[in-house]
């Protein structure tokens, strides 16, 4: 099993559409790839859309971006009024073909075509128990393993939704999951709600989302983000039924959702995503009050924090940093030397913006610390006379094993070192991260209702001892 490559950025599991019409006559692909792209963030290395029609599923997956699987002749040859799509990276699982989804399963009695955004952490007990059954694995994803659960447990119940209840009382981790299942589609949210999945609706369809901005690709209004351990079944006539798992008294949204991984114009757990980060970037500048002459944004997710930290303290902003769109898929560099060529080639500084000035920097996060150190080299080399970086997430001391493909303990630039050597080991002047409570204020939700494992240690679930021990 592989969940983490070298890399330079972090990467979320996955993204994940579903789509209703009910008029039988409208092809729902079309309207998927639509939203696929405007998720495209989420994941880079796969992508697949599955439809059905005529009790037919009809699916297509492949490596790459969106626009690399899917070309105009493909599209038209995916018939169907009810579907759902994905676009992956791999936090479980190998980056192969073979782990493409939507996952596609059919028996006599059961059709399955999911996508799932999130990581079940005891996926890999479950694929004993299953391979000691006799189910055999075309992939080594836990999403084969979700398809599989419900394929076993199915024929006990001779009930979708028992079934769908009884495979998630199986479940330890974090899962949004769209799902066609014999003519219906269905969405499940985990019972800690940690992955964002949310409603879209007008009188032409359905949808359902990682993220709103796919609604606004579509152009269906926003109603709702899916509640804690929340069945939703839309069945062939449209009609909607919500069924609910076991839930504890409190959830664990992702926050690195809003700090990161989340399109700043979406809305997750019914939250303004760039609204947060404004807020974050309010809380950086009430916490450190620095002197300088410019403040600058690692683009993109930092920008509007950036933006709000030069309103509230009066230091001018500017666009110190350039981002190459154009580089593509993040980068998977097996040196260090290799690591700082690819932030090169995809970040450069503005050196009018940075002679001779003290400047702030403003980053999302810092994990292993290889981006940072290159970019404040890149600050220097363009003549800044100092250089204070401020974090918008509190130091990262643990791995995350819900779907963030972060780093291991030993990875992490954090672990076991003082505010010091974390300033000297990435080369400056000063360095400040937002305080837990700052961080949970600027979200607006309760501590115990977010996921904060990778900054405090504390999980929201049972980790099983095996993985400890991988991470």
């Amino acid at each position: 099993m592989e969940r983490h490559k070298v890399q330079n950025d972090l990467q979320d599991k996955c993204g994940v559409i579903g789509i209703y019409s009910p008029d039988e006559n409208v092809e729902v692909a079309p309207w998927i790839l639509s939203g696929l792209h405007t998720i495209q963030h989420r994941g880079q290395e796969s992508a697949g859309i599955s439809v059905i029609k005529n009790g037919i599923v009809n699916t297509h997956v492949g490596m790459g971006l969106v626009a690399d699987v899917f070309s105009d002749n493909i599209v038209e040859l995916l018939n169907g009024h009810m579907g759902v799509g994905h676009v992956r990276y791999s936090t479980t699982g190998t980056s192969s073909h073979e782990n493409c989804s939507p996952f596609v399963e059919e028996t006599e009695h059961l059709q399955i075509s999911m996508a799932h955004n999130g990581d079940i952490v005891n996926s890999e007990i479950l694929r004993k128990q299953l391979i000691d059954d006799g189910f055999k694995f075309k992939s080594n994803t836990d999403s084969e393993v979700i398809c599989h659960l419900i394929l076993r447990e199915y024929p006990k119940t001779k009930d979708i939704i028992a079934t769908l209840k009884s495979v998630c009382g199986m479940l330890i981790g974090s899962y949004a999951l769209v799902l066609l299942l014999n003519g219906k589609l269905y969405a499940i949210c985990d019972p800690l709600a940690m992955k964002p999945l949310s409603l879209g609706m007008d009188d032409r369809f359905t949808v359902l989302a990682s993220e709103t901005v796919a609604f606004d690709s579509i152009g269906v209004d926003y109603v709702r983000t899916l509640q804690p351990g929340e069945i939703l079944e839309i069945d062939e006539d449209g009609n909607e039924t919500s069924y609910f798992l076991d839930t504890p008294d409190h959830t664990a949204n992702c926050m690195f959702e809003y700090l990161y991984f989340a399109r700043p114009d979406s809305t997750i757990f019914d939250k303004s995503v760039y609204d947060v980060r404004l807020k974050v970037g309010e809380k950086l500048a009430e916490e450190y009050p620095i002197d300088a002459d410019v403040v600058i944004a690692v683009p993109d997710s930092s920008i509007p924090a950036t933006l709000a930290y030069a309103k509230k303290s009066g230091i001018p902003y500017a666009e110190g940093l350039i981002k190459n769109r154009y580089v593509g898929r993040t980068f998977i560099m097996p040196t260090q030397e290799d690591r700082e060529i690819a932030v090169r080639l995809k970040m450069n500084a503005v050196t009018s913006q940075i002679k001779d000035k003290r400047v702030i920097v403003i980053d999302d996060s810092v994990v292993r610390g290889t981006t940072s150190k290159s970019i404040i080299k890149m600050l220097r080399k363009a003549g800044a006379k100092e250089v204070h970086l401020l974090v918008g997430c509190p130091e990262i001391i643990s791995p995350c094993y819900y779907g963030v493909d972060m780093a291991t303990k030993d990875e992490l630039l954090a672990v076991g070192k003082t505010n010091e050597e974390i300033r000297d080991a990435i080369g400056v002047d000063s360095v400040h991260y937002i305080s837990i409570d700052g961080l949970v204020d600027a979200i607006g939700t309760p501590y115990d209702d977010l996921c904060l494992g990778c900054i405090t240690g504390n999980y929201p679930t049972v980790i099983p001892e095996e993985l400890e021990d991988e991470f």
